[in-house]
């Protein structure tokens, strides 16, 4: 998977770097074919910091989640489980139109 982080007003100090790469390496447990993850800091007025990521995955599926805050940390661990729900949901979606009426259901029992 590859990561790319850019920041915009603002030079990222290596441990937010290496904590964004910790952060969306799990990415592809909640779905398997993102291939690239783009992660943009932004430092806007008054010193709230925008973080944005673009989550990239085969068959043309882009996520694109949005979180804003006074921690750069907390707003990014925030902007991660937007997008681990969004993946979660996407997959399910899939499992749903791959085995219409089945999924979540128990089969082979009569119910009284």
């Amino acid at each position: 998977m590859k990561f790319s982080i850019t920041g915009k007003h603002m030079d990222i100090p290596e441990s937010l770097r290496e904590f964004a790469e910790k952060k969306t390496a799990k990415l592809p447990r909640y779905y398997s074919s993102i291939s690239e993850v783009e992660l943009i800091i932004d430092s806007g007025k008054a010193g709230k910091i925008t973080i944005e990521i673009i989550a990239r995955a085969d068959r043309n599926n882009t996520f694109v989640v949005t979180e804003s805050g006074s921690d750069p940390f907390a707003s990014l661990v925030s902007a991660v489980r937007k997008l681990e729900r969004q993946l979660r949901r996407k997959k399910g979606r899939q499992r749903d139109d791959k085995f219409p009426g089945t999924y979540g259901k128990s089969t082979g029992t009569k119910q009284n």
